[in-house]
């Protein structure tokens, strides 16, 4: 098929403000890219940090995205992995002062091939939309960060585990059990025959359950961290914290038991907190976007030299991920679809930086 020259795109006005580009070039197609036609994205907290704080003036916004490939690269086609028709679910890293032109929020998408996903027959673009991200961070963050004592070449092995059924291994605490990086940490965890456990809502207990948590725990009781010692039996040594903020670093310092262990947020902890426990817990912070394995140029304390090893371990993450989907392992977060194309994705990222949605994705269909 021919492809146009010009597409539509959300992209950066100012700081805060995005605008519609209806004549934005189609990005060039690269030897390891993808070129996607989207049909749905997802809205992610991140978008608006972004737009808001590492703001490129004319650059594609967004990370989620599923459509169908209308073009390979030179390498895409020697590996054989995906193919013009395939109807697949990536991440991008949008607002890139040195991509520009590459972000979810577009027509057209050009996607590194080692973060797509290949989609089953019966899962939607809209629930597929709600995939990649959150698998990048939760991979990363168990797997590379946390350092679970399982590895990505057990976890392909896994096999699926009834909701009610517990696992013999390790505790593992994901705070914000119910966020879209907390439910894929939850199901990964179970799969990979751990014992997660999950503080939340108690409107999102269910949810959590769902996706494979053990136990919940509701993180507005001042007995939070006392009762998820007391059900660990005082020997949790891991915990992710998808919430990062200085409530939940405490409540993650508090809950782990006296030999400590490791504590992994997805953005900068409060070293007041952390300095606690120094001598017992190891604290971490880490952002999904180095898994590019190029620069990432963002403002202050954010911005990262490329890391090629971070490259290597997120292609043999999708890879580890894509088993899972095939054999119908994978749930998908829970969506709310939203309509207005475009423009109602500028409206979203608005939406999302007043209210984030809790224990859903704002998704939105724009084919």
């Amino acid at each position: 098929m021919s492809l146009p020259k010009s597409h539509t795109v959300v992209a950066a006005e100012s700081r805060g403000k995005l605008k519609i580009v209806t004549d934005a070039p189609v990005p060039e197609l690269e030897a390891d890219m993808v070129l996607v036609k989207t049909a749905a994205v997802a809205i992610n907290p991140h978008d608006a940090k972004t737009l808001d704080y590492s703001v490129v003036p004319n650059a594609i916004l967004g990370g989620d995205f599923s459509g169908t490939v209308v073009a390979l690269g030179a390498n895409t086609i020697a590996s054989g992995r995906f193919a013009v028709g395939d109807r697949v679910a990536g991440t991008v890293l949008g607002m890139n002062k040195l991509r520009p032109d590459v972000g979810a929020f577009g027509e057209y998408v050009n996607a590194m091939a080692d973060f797509l996903l290949k989609l089953p027959d019966d899962m939607s673009f809209e629930d597929a939309a709600t995939l990649p991200l959150g698998v990048a961070t939760a991979m990363y963050a168990l797997f590379s960060e946390l350092r679970i004592p399982v590895s990505l070449d057990q976890l392909c092995a896994a096999k699926e585990k009834n909701a009610g059924e517990h696992n013999e291994g390790e505790f593992v605490l994901v705070a914000g059990g119910s966020t879209a990086t907390g439910t894929r940490a939850i199901q990964l965890l179970k799969l990979a025959g751990l014992r997660p456990i999950a503080t939340c809502s108690p409107s999102n207990f269910d949810l959590a359950f769902r996706f494979g948590a053990e136990e919940v725990f509701d993180y507005h009781l001042d007995s939070c961290a006392t009762s998820i010692r007391a059900y660990t039996g005082n020997n949790l040594a891991y915990a992710l914290d998808c919430i990062a903020q200085g409530e939940t670093t405490q409540l993650c310092y508090f809950a782990l038991g006296r030999a400590g262990g490791r504590y992994v947020t997805l953005e900068p902890y409060r070293a007041a907190i952390t300095q606690s426990r120094a001598l017992t817990v190891q604290p971490s912070w880490f952002m999904a976007p180095t898994l590019i394995g190029a620069e990432v140029d963002m403002h202050g304390e954010f911005a990262r030299q490329a890391r090629p090893e971070d490259r290597i371990f997120g292609a043999k993450a999708f890879v580890a991920m894509q088993g899972l989907l095939d054999r119908g392992l994978v749930k998908t977060h829970p969506v709310k679809v939203m309509s207005g194309a475009w423009e109602g994705v500028a409206r979203g990222v608005d939406t999302i930086r007043a209210e984030p949605p809790s224990g859903y994705k704002l998704v939105y269909p724009v084919c």
